[in-house]
């Protein structure tokens, strides 16, 4: 249930504690009252709270570290207030950080250059006396500056002439150097300009290069120590100019090209098409969030840049491609390599993807558009979920649906509609199969191959009991992926499989040994 708050109620002095308790909060705004005091060191445990604002108040005493626990934070006001200090360093670790607000106070010393402090406006930072560096004048120049003001006006005419003349020569001999550099690169972009025009692109890939300065020098922001010195360069040389021959899928999130590196290294490189409304600092937020995202199965986001307004993501390269290439492509899926334990391992890897977006990652995230398309198999034919980081993530400045809204839906969208003739009266596979069942026709839709096979034909009914509850259209009866993951866990018992050896599954969570 929710309850509205009083606006008229003005909040004094120390009661900001009787908020911090509550472990659950994601919005908090307590701005314009009469607070007072310090801010409670136990704010940062609040790792679910996304909308701080404590602006327009009396507070005092230093910026606390255990700020940087605000994990989920995305709004952070501390403005208009008395604190005093330095800028806690642990700012620069909430990845979700869009907005920052520290003006009107008394802080000092340098804005830390971690994470995206340096990226907000002046505004942002601006009336507090002491406090320097990018987006403020540099800290180097005020301290210079003060030296200026407090040197002995007394100087010997003779020491300025000499330091004159030496500070002309050095300018002079750095200025020739910089017209050399100047000339020896634009003889360098042009090169590259020639090099890029003489490439072959495909239909759709038109890039926008001209007004963006040494594009091609542009750095790859990379969370892989074997790609830090990757630029847009060596992608552009790696997929022969994103030609049409690289190119080995798309969606509704853009291209994906393969492009092997000049040390050998495979990657899959995702270009996204134009994303209206969202600006360079949210995309990178969100970018450094799910690169910091790691399972095994889930395809790993390895570096991502701008270039113009093309947005390119670096992937993890998976040999078998998709489950749906392999379930339809004889060659791919041949043999024994789709038989009832591979296809159960998929399942089970897929599921255990899901199940930790939806309840080990904070903020929790939905994928919103599951498919075979979007799960793809490794070297081993273990299952990487894929396009998670292209899901909105749930949060409280989701202005389109609402936490509650997706809180009982997560893990299905209803199918896109499908050929009628391949599914009969229900244009979709869903609602296919569920024809099927309410007919008592349950075998049609098992694979007739697996019929063939050893498998028990019992354990492929079971797994199928589990797919229709998490397609049934009354959300309250779906099951949550980490009950998913128990029910498997339970058909294991009775089978001799190891999927899920050294897997302990909590209410809440997942332990992998």
């Amino acid at each position: 249930m929710v309850h509205s708050c009083s606006s008229t109620r003005i909040y004094s002095g120390m009661t900001m504690y009787t908020f911090v308790n509550n472990g659950s909060m994601i919005y908090l705004d307590i701005s314009y009252n009469n607070l007072s005091g310090s801010i409670p060191e136990n704010f940062g445990t609040m790792s679910y709270l996304q909308v701080l604002n404590l602006g327009h108040n009396k507070l005092t005493g230093n910026i606390s570290e255990s700020f940087g626990g605000l994990k989920a934070i995305g709004v952070l006001d501390l403005s208009h207030n008395n604190l005093q200090g330095y800028l806690p360093g642990s700012l620069g670790t909430l990845s979700f950080l869009s907005d920052l607000d520290v003006s009107n106070n008394n802080l000092t010393g340098s804005i830390p250059t971690g994470g995206q402090l340096t990226t907000f406006p002046a505004s942002r930072y601006e009336n507090n006396s002491g406090l320097c560096g990018v987006p403020l004048p540099s800290c180097a120049s005020e301290a210079h500056s003060t030296n200026l003001h407090t040197r002995n006006k007394k100087t010997p005419v003779a020491v300025v002439m000499v330091v004159g003349i030496t500070l002309f020569l050095f300018c002079f001999l750095g200025l020739t150097i910089a017209l050399y550099r100047v000339n020896k690169n634009q003889l360098k972009v042009e090169q590259r300009e020639k090099y890029v025009e003489s490439l072959p692109t495909s239909g759709s890939s038109i890039w926008k290069l001209s007004s963006v300065p040494e594009p091609l020098s542009i750095n790859i922001a990379t969370f892989e120590k074997p790609l830090r010195k990757l630029t847009f360069a060596h992608l552009l040389e790696a997929t022969n100019g994103f030609s049409a021959e690289s190119l080995i899928g798309s969606g509704g999130f853009g291209e994906v090209y393969k492009a092997q590196l000049r040390d050998g290294c495979v990657v899959a490189i995702k270009k996204l098409i134009h994303i209206t409304g969202q600006g360079d600092r949210e995309f990178m937020a969100e970018m450094e969030t799910i690169g910091k995202i790691k399972h095994r199965n889930l395809v790993p986001l390895l570096g991502y840049c701008k270039v113009g307004e093309e947005r390119l993501l670096v992937y993890e390269y998976m040999k078998w491609g998709s489950l749906e290439s392999v379930l339809h492509d004889t060659a791919k899926g041949r043999g024994s390599r789709l038989d009832w334990e591979a296809r159960k391992k998929i399942a089970i890897g897929s599921a255990r993807g899901l199940a930790f977006l939806h309840h080990s990652c904070i903020p929790h995230i939905i994928h919103r558009d599951m498919k075979s398309s979007n799960v793809l198999l490794d070297e081993n034919f273990e299952a990487r979920v894929s396009d998670f980081g292209m899901a909105r993530l749930v949060n409280a400045l989701d202005t389109h649906l609402s936490v509650s809204t997706l809180a009982g839906t997560p893990g299905y969208v209803p199918p896109e509609p499908i050929d009628p003739s391949e599914f009969g009266d229900d244009n979709n596979l869903v609602g296919w199969a569920k024809q099927l069942h309410r007919e008592k026709r349950v075998d049609e839709i098992l694979d007739p191959e697996l019929m063939l096979k050893e498998s028990g034909e019992s354990e492929l009914h079971h797994y199928l009991r589990i797919a229709f509850e998490c397609l049934d259209d009354r959300p309250f009866r779906r099951p949550t992926m980490i009950q998913v993951m128990t029910l498997f866990k339970e058909l294991q018992v009775d089978s001799d499989s190891d999927i899920l050896d050294g897997l302990s599954i909590g209410d809440s969570t997942i332990d992998e040994s």
